[in-house]
């Protein structure tokens, strides 16, 4: 199972902290949010992100709207995702 890091993600639209991430990405890759979720639920991947040295795990949640992907790290759920660059 390969541990994968995330470096960007796409939003729609971008500026809105409230409307989900569409696509995640890093290190030459980039999978629509609903394959990321399909692959941590299989348990095929892991995926992180790393800020200021600080790893975060990606997990999956459950909202009013349907799934989503948020970090959890130190037993908490953050937002690491949403402060990452744009991916191309």
């Amino acid at each position: 199972m390969p541990d994968v890091q995330v470096t960007c993600i796409n939003k729609q639209p971008r500026d809105n902290s409230h409307e989900g991430i569409t696509h995640l990405g890093g290190g030459g890759w980039k999978w629509p949010r609903s394959e990321v979720i399909r692959s941590i639920e299989n348990g095929t991947n892991t995926f992180f992100t790393l800020v200021s040295g600080k790893r975060a795990d990606v997990g999956v949640v459950s909202g009013p709207n349907g799934k989503y992907v948020r970090t959890h790290a130190d037993g908490y759920y953050n937002d690491n995702l949403l402060a990452l660059p744009e991916c191309p």
